[in-house]
Protein backbone atom coordinates (compact mmCIF):
# COMPACT_ATOMS: atom_id res chain seq x y z
CA UNK A 1 0.00 0.00 0.00
CA UNK A 2 2.63 2.36 0.84
CA UNK A 3 4.50 1.64 -2.52
CA UNK A 4 1.53 2.46 -3.96
CA UNK A 5 0.63 5.17 -2.62
CA UNK A 6 3.99 6.86 -3.43
CA UNK A 7 3.23 5.75 -6.58
CA UNK A 8 -0.30 7.86 -6.76
CA UNK A 9 1.78 10.96 -5.67
CA UNK A 10 4.54 10.79 -8.32
CA UNK A 11 4.71 13.41 -11.10
CA UNK A 12 6.55 11.98 -14.52
CA UNK A 13 8.15 13.89 -17.18
CA UNK A 14 7.60 11.69 -20.46
CA UNK A 15 9.54 13.25 -23.15
CA UNK A 16 8.45 11.65 -26.47
CA UNK A 17 5.36 9.76 -27.48
CA UNK A 18 6.62 7.49 -29.93
CA UNK A 19 8.30 4.20 -29.39
CA UNK A 20 10.22 4.19 -26.37
CA UNK A 21 7.24 6.66 -24.92
CA UNK A 22 4.53 4.41 -25.96
CA UNK A 23 4.98 1.46 -23.82
CA UNK A 24 6.79 3.46 -20.84
CA UNK A 25 3.79 5.61 -20.65
CA UNK A 26 1.05 2.54 -20.74
CA UNK A 27 3.01 1.06 -18.29
CA UNK A 28 3.38 3.61 -15.70
CA UNK A 29 -0.05 5.14 -16.38
CA UNK A 30 -1.52 1.12 -15.66
CA UNK A 31 0.65 1.10 -12.62
CA UNK A 32 -1.13 3.97 -11.03
CA UNK A 33 1.32 6.62 -11.37
CA UNK A 34 -0.55 10.04 -10.14
CA UNK A 35 0.70 12.34 -13.03
CA UNK A 36 2.43 12.10 -16.44
CA UNK A 37 3.27 15.50 -18.29
CA UNK A 38 3.65 14.28 -22.21
CA UNK A 39 5.72 16.34 -24.37
CA UNK A 40 5.54 15.55 -28.16
CA UNK A 41 5.54 17.77 -31.23
CA UNK A 42 5.03 15.13 -33.65
CA UNK A 43 1.66 13.97 -35.53
CA UNK A 44 0.72 10.14 -35.46
CA UNK A 45 2.07 8.58 -39.23
CA UNK A 46 1.07 5.68 -40.43
CA UNK A 47 5.14 4.37 -40.80
CA UNK A 48 5.06 4.79 -36.88
CA UNK A 49 2.62 2.25 -36.20
CA UNK A 50 4.82 -0.79 -35.85
CA UNK A 51 6.48 0.38 -33.05
CA UNK A 52 4.83 3.36 -31.25
CA UNK A 53 1.49 1.56 -29.59
CA UNK A 54 -0.12 4.33 -28.03
CA UNK A 55 -1.60 5.30 -31.23
CA UNK A 56 -3.67 3.28 -34.10
CA UNK A 57 -4.61 3.73 -37.37
CA UNK A 58 -7.64 6.31 -36.58
CA UNK A 59 -5.34 8.48 -35.11
CA UNK A 60 -3.11 9.29 -38.02
CA UNK A 61 -2.51 12.84 -38.68
CA UNK A 62 -3.53 13.80 -35.39
CA UNK A 63 -1.01 15.59 -32.81
CA UNK A 64 0.44 12.05 -30.63
CA UNK A 65 -0.23 13.97 -27.49
CA UNK A 66 -3.66 14.04 -28.49
CA UNK A 67 -4.07 10.39 -29.54
CA UNK A 68 -1.92 9.91 -26.16
CA UNK A 69 -4.09 11.42 -23.98
CA UNK A 70 -7.15 9.24 -25.10
CA UNK A 71 -5.57 6.42 -25.06
CA UNK A 72 -4.28 6.95 -21.53
CA UNK A 73 -6.85 8.29 -19.56
CA UNK A 74 -9.32 5.10 -21.51
CA UNK A 75 -6.53 2.83 -19.58
CA UNK A 76 -6.80 5.16 -16.15
CA UNK A 77 -9.41 7.40 -16.08
CA UNK A 78 -8.01 8.69 -12.90
CA UNK A 79 -4.18 9.62 -14.24
CA UNK A 80 -3.98 13.70 -14.00
CA UNK A 81 -2.05 14.61 -17.66
CA UNK A 82 -0.28 17.56 -19.33
CA UNK A 83 0.61 18.04 -22.39
CA UNK A 84 2.96 19.77 -24.07
CA UNK A 85 2.96 19.51 -28.02
CA UNK A 86 5.52 21.28 -28.32
CA UNK A 87 9.78 20.25 -28.61
CA UNK A 88 11.56 20.35 -25.83
CA UNK A 89 14.10 23.05 -26.19
CA UNK A 90 16.31 25.25 -24.29
CA UNK A 91 13.51 27.89 -23.15
CA UNK A 92 11.27 25.23 -21.16
CA UNK A 93 13.09 22.29 -20.54
CA UNK A 94 14.64 23.19 -16.84
CA UNK A 95 11.13 24.08 -15.67
CA UNK A 96 9.61 21.52 -17.33
CA UNK A 97 12.17 18.85 -15.35
CA UNK A 98 12.17 21.19 -11.91
CA UNK A 99 8.34 20.61 -11.49
CA UNK A 100 8.98 16.60 -12.00
CA UNK A 101 10.13 13.88 -9.76
CA UNK A 102 11.56 12.42 -12.37
CA UNK A 103 12.45 12.16 -16.03
CA UNK A 104 11.67 9.12 -19.20
CA UNK A 105 13.70 10.05 -21.83
CA UNK A 106 11.58 8.81 -24.63
CA UNK A 107 13.71 10.64 -27.47
CA UNK A 108 15.20 9.30 -30.59
CA UNK A 109 17.76 11.82 -31.23
CA UNK A 110 21.06 13.30 -29.76
CA UNK A 111 19.98 16.77 -29.57
CA UNK A 112 17.14 16.59 -27.29
CA UNK A 113 19.12 13.55 -25.22
CA UNK A 114 21.64 16.27 -23.96
CA UNK A 115 19.14 18.50 -22.80
CA UNK A 116 17.46 16.05 -21.24
CA UNK A 117 20.55 15.36 -19.25
CA UNK A 118 21.74 18.87 -18.67
CA UNK A 119 18.40 19.74 -17.32
CA UNK A 120 18.35 16.79 -15.03
CA UNK A 121 21.63 17.25 -13.76
CA UNK A 122 20.55 20.77 -13.12
CA UNK A 123 17.44 19.71 -11.39
CA UNK A 124 18.93 17.56 -9.56
CA UNK A 125 16.01 14.98 -11.19
CA UNK A 126 16.84 11.11 -11.91
CA UNK A 127 16.93 10.52 -15.94
CA UNK A 128 15.60 7.38 -17.03
CA UNK A 129 17.71 7.00 -20.15
CA UNK A 130 16.81 4.24 -23.21
CA UNK A 131 17.66 4.31 -26.68
CA UNK A 132 17.30 1.90 -29.88
CA UNK A 133 18.60 1.31 -33.45
CA UNK A 134 18.55 -1.61 -35.85
CA UNK A 135 18.42 -4.42 -33.48
CA UNK A 136 20.08 -3.02 -30.67
CA UNK A 137 19.07 -1.23 -26.88
CA UNK A 138 20.53 0.36 -24.43
CA UNK A 139 19.09 1.61 -20.72
CA UNK A 140 20.60 3.51 -17.31
CA UNK A 141 19.32 6.06 -15.23
CA UNK A 142 21.10 8.47 -14.86
CA UNK A 143 21.75 12.31 -12.77
CA UNK A 144 21.12 10.60 -8.98
CA UNK A 145 23.01 11.89 -6.44
CA UNK A 146 26.50 9.97 -6.98
CA UNK A 147 25.73 8.22 -9.68
CA UNK A 148 27.27 9.29 -13.78
CA UNK A 149 25.04 11.24 -16.20
CA UNK A 150 24.72 10.74 -19.93
CA UNK A 151 27.51 12.89 -20.90
CA UNK A 152 29.87 10.48 -18.06
CA UNK A 153 29.18 7.73 -21.20
CA UNK A 154 29.31 10.24 -24.29
CA UNK A 155 30.54 13.29 -23.61
CA UNK A 156 29.43 15.68 -26.75
CA UNK A 157 27.15 14.80 -29.58
CA UNK A 158 28.77 13.13 -32.62
CA UNK A 159 29.46 15.16 -35.71
CA UNK A 160 26.51 16.17 -37.90
CA UNK A 161 25.69 13.26 -40.37
CA UNK A 162 27.86 10.63 -38.62
CA UNK A 163 25.37 8.43 -37.27
CA UNK A 164 21.82 8.08 -38.89
CA UNK A 165 18.65 8.05 -37.38
CA UNK A 166 15.92 5.52 -36.36
CA UNK A 167 14.29 6.51 -39.40
CA UNK A 168 16.88 6.09 -41.55
CA UNK A 169 18.49 3.23 -40.38
CA UNK A 170 15.52 1.57 -38.94
CA UNK A 171 14.33 -0.33 -36.05
CA UNK A 172 13.24 -3.95 -35.38
CA UNK A 173 9.53 -3.03 -33.98
CA UNK A 174 9.35 -4.73 -30.91
CA UNK A 175 12.73 -3.22 -29.78
CA UNK A 176 11.18 -0.42 -28.69
CA UNK A 177 8.53 -2.29 -26.59
CA UNK A 178 10.93 -4.28 -24.67
CA UNK A 179 13.30 -0.71 -23.88
CA UNK A 180 10.67 0.99 -22.81
CA UNK A 181 8.90 -1.43 -20.65
CA UNK A 182 12.26 -1.35 -19.24
CA UNK A 183 12.24 2.44 -18.48
CA UNK A 184 9.04 2.29 -16.98
CA UNK A 185 10.09 -0.61 -14.60
CA UNK A 186 13.20 2.14 -13.38
CA UNK A 187 11.47 4.39 -13.22
CA UNK A 188 8.66 2.51 -10.98
CA UNK A 189 11.27 1.09 -8.87
CA UNK A 190 12.76 4.93 -8.41
CA UNK A 191 9.43 6.46 -7.48
CA UNK A 192 8.95 2.98 -4.90
CA UNK A 193 12.38 3.14 -3.38
CA UNK A 194 12.55 -1.15 -4.82
CA UNK A 195 15.46 -3.08 -5.93
CA UNK A 196 18.39 -1.78 -7.51
CA UNK A 197 18.11 1.11 -10.11
CA UNK A 198 20.51 0.58 -13.18
CA UNK A 199 22.27 3.77 -11.77
CA UNK A 200 26.01 3.30 -12.09
CA UNK A 201 25.21 0.42 -15.05
CA UNK A 202 24.12 -0.09 -18.74
CA UNK A 203 22.01 -2.49 -20.06
CA UNK A 204 22.64 -3.68 -23.37
CA UNK A 205 20.29 -5.34 -25.27
CA UNK A 206 20.89 -7.33 -28.27
CA UNK A 207 17.39 -8.82 -30.05
CA UNK A 208 18.96 -10.82 -32.56
CA UNK A 209 20.95 -13.45 -30.07
CA UNK A 210 18.40 -11.95 -27.10
CA UNK A 211 21.54 -11.45 -24.73
CA UNK A 212 21.22 -8.94 -21.92
CA UNK A 213 24.81 -7.70 -20.18
CA UNK A 214 25.12 -4.72 -18.22
CA UNK A 215 28.24 -2.78 -17.98
CA UNK A 216 29.56 -0.45 -15.48
CA UNK A 217 29.71 3.63 -15.69
CA UNK A 218 31.66 5.57 -13.14
CA UNK A 219 31.21 9.43 -12.62
CA UNK A 220 33.29 11.32 -14.79
CA UNK A 221 34.97 14.20 -12.64
CA UNK A 222 35.99 15.75 -15.95
CA UNK A 223 32.31 15.73 -16.78
CA UNK A 224 31.03 18.92 -17.93
CA UNK A 225 27.59 18.78 -16.41
CA UNK A 226 28.07 16.74 -13.29
CA UNK A 227 31.77 16.78 -12.90
CA UNK A 228 33.34 20.17 -13.14
CA UNK A 229 29.69 21.48 -13.54
CA UNK A 230 30.78 23.47 -16.15
CA UNK A 231 27.16 23.94 -17.75
CA UNK A 232 25.32 25.73 -15.52
CA UNK A 233 22.44 26.68 -17.53
CA UNK A 234 20.50 24.11 -20.39
CA UNK A 235 21.19 24.88 -23.94
CA UNK A 236 20.40 23.46 -27.39
CA UNK A 237 22.97 21.50 -29.27
CA UNK A 238 22.20 23.17 -33.15
CA UNK A 239 22.63 20.31 -35.40
CA UNK A 240 23.47 17.35 -33.77
CA UNK A 241 23.49 14.47 -36.08
CA UNK A 242 21.66 16.20 -38.52
CA UNK A 243 21.39 16.94 -42.27
CA UNK A 244 25.10 18.66 -43.20
CA UNK A 245 25.06 22.52 -42.51
CA UNK A 246 23.09 24.54 -45.01
CA UNK A 247 26.12 26.12 -46.58
CA UNK A 248 27.27 22.64 -47.82
CA UNK A 249 23.73 21.27 -48.59
CA UNK A 250 22.98 19.84 -52.15
CA UNK A 251 20.48 21.76 -54.60
CA UNK A 252 16.99 20.09 -54.31
CA UNK A 253 14.65 19.31 -56.74
CA UNK A 254 11.12 18.87 -55.38
CA UNK A 255 8.85 14.88 -56.32
CA UNK A 256 6.37 16.90 -58.35
CA UNK A 257 9.51 18.58 -60.33
CA UNK A 258 11.02 15.18 -60.68
CA UNK A 259 7.83 13.68 -62.08
CA UNK A 260 7.54 17.10 -64.29
CA UNK A 261 11.18 15.84 -66.21
CA UNK A 262 11.39 12.30 -66.13
CA UNK A 263 7.74 12.56 -67.69
CA UNK A 264 8.98 14.55 -70.73
CA UNK A 265 11.90 12.22 -71.07
CA UNK A 266 14.60 14.67 -69.81
CA UNK A 267 18.13 12.59 -69.33
CA UNK A 268 18.33 11.83 -65.50
CA UNK A 269 20.53 9.74 -63.48
CA UNK A 270 17.70 8.73 -60.25
CA UNK A 271 19.73 7.00 -57.84
CA UNK A 272 18.67 5.57 -54.89
CA UNK A 273 20.60 5.40 -51.67
CA UNK A 274 19.11 3.24 -49.52
CA UNK A 275 19.74 -0.22 -48.41
CA UNK A 276 18.73 -3.60 -50.30
CA UNK A 277 15.75 -4.03 -48.01
CA UNK A 278 14.48 -0.74 -48.88
CA UNK A 279 14.49 -0.70 -51.96
CA UNK A 280 12.68 -4.32 -51.72
CA UNK A 281 9.69 -2.75 -51.14
CA UNK A 282 9.31 -0.29 -52.99
CA UNK A 283 11.62 2.30 -55.14
CA UNK A 284 10.93 5.24 -57.92
CA UNK A 285 10.76 3.74 -61.31
CA UNK A 286 13.64 4.11 -63.48
CA UNK A 287 16.12 4.49 -60.20
CA UNK A 288 19.31 2.43 -59.57
CA UNK A 289 19.91 1.04 -56.14
CA UNK A 290 23.28 2.67 -54.96
CA UNK A 291 23.16 2.41 -51.13
CA UNK A 292 25.20 4.67 -49.26
CA UNK A 293 27.67 2.50 -47.51
CA UNK A 294 28.60 1.18 -51.30
CA UNK A 295 27.89 4.33 -53.18
CA UNK A 296 31.54 5.11 -54.86
CA UNK A 297 31.24 0.98 -56.38
CA UNK A 298 28.25 1.54 -57.52
CA UNK A 299 28.30 4.84 -59.17
CA UNK A 300 31.65 4.06 -60.79
CA UNK A 301 30.25 4.08 -64.63
CA UNK A 302 27.89 6.76 -64.29
CA UNK A 303 28.55 9.57 -66.73
CA UNK A 304 30.18 12.89 -64.35
CA UNK A 305 28.60 14.88 -66.96
CA UNK A 306 25.05 13.49 -66.59
CA UNK A 307 22.74 15.61 -63.47
CA UNK A 308 22.24 13.22 -61.11
CA UNK A 309 19.28 12.67 -58.65
CA UNK A 310 19.72 11.44 -55.38
CA UNK A 311 17.47 10.03 -53.18
CA UNK A 312 16.14 7.81 -50.12
CA UNK A 313 13.66 7.98 -47.53
CA UNK A 314 13.94 11.53 -45.81
CA UNK A 315 16.39 13.27 -47.09
CA UNK A 316 19.21 13.13 -45.16
CA UNK A 317 21.06 10.30 -47.13
CA UNK A 318 21.06 12.16 -49.98
CA UNK A 319 22.24 14.94 -49.17
CA UNK A 320 25.71 12.84 -47.39
CA UNK A 321 25.61 10.91 -51.26
CA UNK A 322 25.26 13.68 -52.98
CA UNK A 323 28.34 15.64 -51.22
CA UNK A 324 30.18 12.28 -51.95
CA UNK A 325 29.14 12.56 -55.83
CA UNK A 326 30.19 16.52 -55.71
CA UNK A 327 33.57 15.16 -54.39
CA UNK A 328 33.89 12.43 -56.63
CA UNK A 329 33.66 14.90 -59.54
CA UNK A 330 29.71 14.83 -60.32
CA UNK A 331 29.07 18.71 -60.67
CA UNK A 332 25.57 18.10 -61.37
CA UNK A 333 23.77 16.61 -58.60
CA UNK A 334 20.21 17.41 -56.89
CA UNK A 335 18.77 15.48 -53.92
CA UNK A 336 15.26 14.86 -54.00
CA UNK A 337 13.49 16.91 -51.01
CA UNK A 338 11.57 14.76 -48.62
CA UNK A 339 13.11 11.48 -50.43
CA UNK A 340 10.72 9.24 -51.55
CA UNK A 341 8.35 9.61 -48.85
CA UNK A 342 7.55 13.14 -49.86
CA UNK A 343 7.36 11.51 -53.48
CA UNK A 344 4.90 9.16 -52.44
CA UNK A 345 2.56 11.52 -50.69
CA UNK A 346 3.00 13.91 -53.75
CA UNK A 347 3.11 11.69 -56.76
CA UNK A 348 2.98 7.88 -56.57
CA UNK A 349 0.42 7.07 -53.79
CA UNK A 350 1.69 3.34 -53.34
CA UNK A 351 5.14 4.39 -52.20
CA UNK A 352 3.55 6.01 -48.63
CA UNK A 353 4.33 3.40 -46.46
CA UNK A 354 8.04 2.81 -48.28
Amino acid sequence: MDGQRRLKAARVLLVGAGGLGSPAALYLAAAGIGHITLVDADAVDVTNLQRQVLHGTKDVGRPKVLSARDRLLDLNPRLSLALHQAWLSASNALALVRDHDLVVDGTDNFATRYLVNDACVLAGRPNVYASVFRFDGQASVFATAGGPCYRCLYPSPPPAGEVPSCAEGGVLGVLPGLLGTLQATEAIKLVTGLGDPLVGRLLLVDALSMEFRTVNVRRDPRCPACGTREIQEVRDEPGACAAPAAGAAIPEITPSELALRMGRGDRLALVDVREQGEWDVARIPGARLAPLSRLAEETGDLDRAAEVVVYCRSGVRSQRAGQQLRAAGFTRVLSLAGGILRYGEEVDPSLRAS
